[in-house]
């Protein structure tokens, strides 16, 4: 009897495993999603998003589209959808709300340099 082997998937986490990460192969695994966002970049919108959290403490999606729109032609829609993915499939964005009921966005200490390693910031 043949027995197929599994394909070797690269891109895709092993969800059979039931044992805690480390923290190091957490911030692996916190890095190739990132390396794999960004490299869809094809405007360097994301790159520059990254950048800006990098530079500043906390910002909210406004202020954001604001520092974009000087550079780029973007949406506050568009900007929404990336910080969105970002602070949750990425996993490196903290979201605090304030007491006017908007939320504002920073990176979370421990990833910043893995952020700046990666976008390189001036």
């Amino acid at each position: 009897m043949y027995l197929k082997k599994k394909p070797k998937i690269l891109y895709r986490e092993n969800f059979d495993n039931k044992r805690m990460r480390s923290p190091t192969e957490i911030k692996k695994v916190i890095e190739m999603r990132l390396r794999s966002y960004l490299s869809r970049d094809r405007t360097g919108i994301r790159r520059e998003v990254l950048r800006l959290f990098v530079k500043t403490k906390s910002i909210t999606i406004a202020e954001l589209v604001a520092e974009l729109q000087k550079q780029f032609v973007v949406t506050f829609h568009a900007i929404a959808s990336m910080v969105g993915i970002i602070a949750s499939r990425i996993g490196i964005l903290r979201a605090t709300r304030n007491a006017g009921g908007v939320n504002s966005y920073e990176l979370k200490e421990k990833y910043v340099s893995i952020v700046v390693g990666i976008v390189g910031v001036c």
